[in-house]
């Protein structure tokens, strides 16, 4: 199967510093993998409504923000989550995109688990900070959501900016990029899963 990048845009701000390093990372992939980029804030979701024990569960249509969202998920290899890094942890754009996953669970015939088993999921994140390591909630969020859907996890690309533009004097970000999807991504893990594991 040929690779086909989603790239979920979770920003409040159009071409942030997130934006900024994600199409870094991009530039640096084949020019036969397709991409494809929807902005969360030019395709506003609805808030999510967990009916889960109560309503019977459709499939949202194509021409929908839910809908293109559903088709563009399922289309793509390896999605990609651009959102800065907002009280420690993904947007709230974000979270509502990967809220509408436990709907799109529950859709009778999809089988949105099985089909996203084995598919890659990326962070790629901006933060105003310079110690990385205050992204870690922002990364087990997306590594526990690929470890529970069976997905493989590239990781997170994570740059320092705060104002429009800084990401791009992060040398070390800006390096990282240029090799970020050519990693290998493993089988995501939970925590507990890999604690005591040699």
């Amino acid at each position: 199967m040929s690779r086909r990048f989603l790239f979920v845009l979770g920003s409040a701000r159009a071409e942030g510093n997130t934006e900024l390093l994600a199409r870094r990372a991009a530039e640096q992939l084949p020019a036969d993998v397709e991409q494809r980029w929807i902005d969360l804030a030019e395709q506003p979701l609805p808030d999510f409504e967990d009916l889960r024990h109560d309503s019977d569960h459709v499939r949202p249509p194509s021409s929908t923000p839910t809908g293109l969202l559903l088709d563009a998920t399922l289309a793509a290899t390896d999605i990609v989550i651009a959102s800065p890094v907002y009280w420690y942890s993904v947007s709230a754009q974000t979270k509502r995109y990967l809220d509408h996953w436990s709907g799109w669970l529950r859709i009778p015939g999809l089988d949105f688990k099985t089909r996203m088993a084995g598919r890659t999921l990326w962070g790629v994140a901006a933060l105003a900070d310079e110690e990385l390591s205050v992204a870690d909630p922002y990364a087990g969020t997306l590594r526990n959501s690929a470890a529970y859907m069976e997905m493989r996890f590239g990781g997170v690309l994570l740059g320092s900016g705060s104002k429009p533009g800084d990401v791009l004097n992060d040398t070390g970000a800006l390096t990282r990029a240029k090799t970020f999807f050519a990693q290998d991504a493993p089988l995501a893990r939970f925590p507990h899963e890999t604690a005591g594991a040699v």
